[in-house]
């Protein structure tokens, strides 16, 4: 790609280390969030939420995910501000991504309130579990939507506008539907509660899929850039 012309060997590295943590953390945490769901006894990935994992004795498990995840996308953030140092993006969306990242990290120690829980019984980790979580969705499909303004222009990105465009549209929608599948207690449930869960890992996986490839392009140039 033209945005690695004349890097020098320490830029193209942090962009290459950037890109590794990208495509290793979104793996990582799908695959061990996946694994602790299907292991959990109880547990009901349709309706129940990733976070809901953190809770109970093994929780540990699924808080170190959110920290790894927070910090590999924090990483990947500065691999991108590394690749696009001017234009469209080049500041807002490593800006973006960095919240994000700040916002996952954050949800592992900021454990979430079983669910169902009512606003008078929430506790201040809960409250604050429940603001990180609404602002990582909230600019999940903005990031991507930022990026697709950069991608529709540049020719070198030209194969990954589609993707960015259907990503950010498909996260929004599911975003927008787990909100209606999950009215605040003690508002009576409706036909999309039972997959609130499913919902919300269209959305998660979607998004982490989306950071996936992004990752996996800046990865191969800089790679034969090294050699």
């Amino acid at each position: 790609m033209a945005l690695l012309e004349g890097d020098r060997p320490l830029t193209t590295r942090r962009i290459r280390l950037g890109a590794l943590a990208g495509m290793v953390g979104p793996l990582v945490f799908t695959a061990t969030f996946t694994v602790e769901g299907l292991l959990r006894e109880g547990y009901d990935p349709r309706r129940m939420f990733v976070s809901a994992l953190s809770l109970g004795p093994r929780g540990w498990i699924q808080i170190v995910n959110f920290l790894v995840l927070g910090a590999t996308v924090f990483a990947f953030s500065r691999g991108v501000a590394a690749a696009l140092p001017d234009g469209k993006a080049s500041r807002a969306g490593p800006m973006l991504l960095s919240i994000i990242a700040v916002c996952l990290f954050g949800s592992g120690p900021f454990v979430m309130d079983p669910m169902g829980t009512v606003r008078e019984q929430m506790t201040t980790h809960g409250i604050v579990h429940g603001i990180l979580g609404a602002i990582f969705f909230t600019l999940a499909p903005v990031t991507c939507f930022v990026f697709w303004r950069r991608f529709r222009t540049d020719e070198g990105w030209r194969s990954f506008r589609a993707g960015t465009l259907l990503a950010g549209i498909g996260i929004t929608i599911a975003v927008v539907l787990q909100r209606i599948a999950t009215p605040p207690p003690p508002a009576p449930s409706n036909a999309l509660t039972s997959f609130s869960g499913l919902l919300q890992r269209t959305a998660l996986i979607t998004f982490l899929a989306w950071v996936f490839m992004f990752a996996r392009a800046l990865y191969s140039p800089v790679s034969r850039a090294l050699r």
